[in-house]
């Protein structure tokens, strides 16, 4: 499902204009992202956690020359699903 897909079900569900469901999403996802580059954690009830955490620097391998190149350490985004949304996608 593509973001203006997802703008739709929620305009339709909601009962707006999809312009302005669009302007919500958005901002929604500009909130969260602007979230976790403040390296805050988001908690959503019921749906799950969005996260940062360090990625320890590495050593990698360029596949077309073989060579070996040293990779930063790195703040990631990740995702934990909370039980209900485990349950909801995977019933028993």
């Amino acid at each position: 499902m593509k973001k203006s897909e997802f703008a739709a079900m929620v305009a339709e569900r909601a009962g707006i204009r999809k312009k302005d469901a669009e302007y919500i999403v958005d901002l929604t996802f500009r909130c969260l992202s602007d979230a976790l580059a403040q390296g805050e954690r988001v908690s959503v009830s019921g749906f799950g956690v969005f996260e940062t955490r360090e990625r320890a620097a590495r050593t990698g391998r360029v596949p077309s020359t073989g060579e070996q190149i040293e990779i930063p350490a790195a703040q990631v985004p990740v995702f934990k699903p909370a039980k209900q949304l485990k349950e909801k996608v995977n019933p028993s």
